[in-house]
């Protein structure tokens, strides 16, 4: 007669708790700090982690993760729980770009905001300094004046990049001058309670006032001013009446609001098709985010408002790197400075492969240092070609080598329908410099499946099974 032992409870506790239980007690071998993730593929143990939460106990050295792995895998479902652990600690996450949308159910949830841009549903009027403007002139004095200046660089920087995508190239230094010279002529006259919008901009390069005109050295012919702010007007007219001057030519729909427990910009109505809307709106909807993120933490300095954390994800890495240059010096910044910005940061792609799909070998340079500079790196499935370079980055092992190419098999050719899972679904390995991997499970509730689910439009019987 066999005897069967079910396999013993599992407990988790501090050291001081389950001393007395030795020598049936063991070490987790990962920090307990963070998200909980799920459970070690090795020990069985939970695993917990998050860029904010393993930074703050100097466990890395930014606070930032970067995910790479094939379509499916998991990638986003690790960030939602995340961003999920990192909502209900009083951080805010900032979703400035949902492209499927991922995300929006799950904040909508939280009780976040979400804030719909596309054409007919929302826009943003890229000129309004909007919560920069508003917490210069409730802060005044020098730190106010500062603060401003830094909004009317980012309406500059802002306008220039949505020229630049109407041109194909960037704008020249004399136009960036005339541009800044009328935007700081708009902003004189408009109140913060009544902000320009595109065509006054326009209407100020038509109507050519002595601030503008200084800055062409016209010296008093109007053929000289027309010859030095022509091109710019008629960029500027092409983008009001082309496919961008629908959602950025107006009135901001709906302003974000950081007291929300989290925000969600979603662009999923855009269509994958039309990328230059796409980059657009990313790069309009960064801007804004990273101004309120600014505006909060000079309200914070001020003593007019608590210190605050912020968590930014960028999903799809991919898409706005291959249309939006602009947007690269943009995260690029960021992650050079989120530790004085008090911004953690995800970025989700594929493969190392996509950050060389740049046009310019200056992006292709910054867009590698974004995984290098990652305090964290999540690995889900991926092939074996696309391991070397990232060796290079991480210092995987062999066995960590064959672990990730296990995981990118596609399901048993007897699987189907729900059945059809690969084995590598919601297994990744947490790298941290160059220390040995932590195999994770990530470990899902019924609430997570419900509104973070990615296949749900394949979820009905298709045609070719009735």
């Amino acid at each position: 007669m066999r005897t069967i032992m079910q396999a013993p409870a599992m407990w988790r506790g501090t050291s001081v708790q389950v001393c007395g239980l030795w020598p049936f007690a063991a070490g987790s071998g990962s920090p307990s700090a963070g998200a909980p993730l799920g459970q070690n593929l090795l020990t069985g143990v939970t695993v917990c982690g998050d860029p904010l939460s393993w930074f703050l106990r100097a466990l890395i050295a930014n606070p930032s993760v970067f995910v790479l792995g094939r379509p499916g895998t998991g990638k986003s479902t690790l960030i939602a729980r995340m961003l999920i652990y990192l909502a209900a600690t009083g951080v805010t996450p900032l979703v400035l770009g949902d492209l499927k949308p991922d995300y929006a159910a799950i904040v909508s949830h939280l009780g976040g905001q979400v804030i719909t841009i596309g054409r007919g549903v929302g826009g943003i009027n890229i000129l309004d300094p909007g919560e920069m403007g508003a917490a210069a002139d409730r802060i005044g004095g020098q730190a106010g004046a500062h603060l401003r200046a830094e909004a009317h660089a980012r309406t500059l920087a802002i306008t220039a990049a949505l020229i630049t995508l109407v041109r194909g190239h960037p704008i020249d230094d004399h136009e960036q001058t005339i541009l800044a010279a009328a935007l700081r002529h708009l902003t004189n006259r408009h109140p913060a309670s009544s902000p320009p919008v595109l065509p006054d901009l326009v209407a100020v390069l038509e109507s050519g006032p002595e601030p503008v005109r200084a800055v062409t050295l016209d010296r008093g012919s109007e053929r000289r001013y027309r010859m030095a702010v022509d091109p710019l007007h008629r960029s500027l007219l092409g983008l009001l009446d082309g496919p961008l001057g629908s959602t950025f030519g107006g009135a901001t729909t709906t302003r974000i609001n950081l007291d929300a427990p989290a925000v969600a910009v979603d662009i999923s109505r855009i269509g994958e098709a039309d990328a230059q809307l796409t980059a657009a709106a990313m790069l309009a909807a960064w801007s804004e985010g990273l101004g309120c993120v600014a505006a909060a933490h000079a309200l914070a300095d001020a003593g007019l408002a608590p210190p605050r954390w912020y968590f930014a994800i960028l999903d799809e890495l991919w898409r706005p790197l291959r249309a939006a240059g602009g947007l690269i010096d943009r995260i690029d910044a960021i992650t050079r400075l989120n530790r004085t910005w008090g911004l953690g940061q995800a970025m989700i792609t594929h493969t190392l492969k996509d950050l060389d799909a740049v046009d310019s070998s200056t992006d292709r340079a910054k867009a590698r240092g974004f995984v290098e500079r990652a305090g964290m790196v999540a690995c889900f499935g991926l092939p074996r070609s696309e391991l070397g370079d990232l060796d290079q980055v991480t210092g995987l092992s062999r066995r960590e080598t064959d672990l990730i190419t296990s995981w990118s098999s596609p399901a048993g050719w007897g699987a189907h329908g729900a059945t059809a899972q690969p084995p590598g679904l919601g297994k990744c390995l947490l790298k941290v410099g160059g220390r040995p991997g932590v195999p994770v499970r990530i470990s899902l509730t019924d609430t997570e499946r419900r509104l973070h689910d990615t296949n749900a439009r394949w979820h009905p019987d298709p045609p070719l099974t009735r």
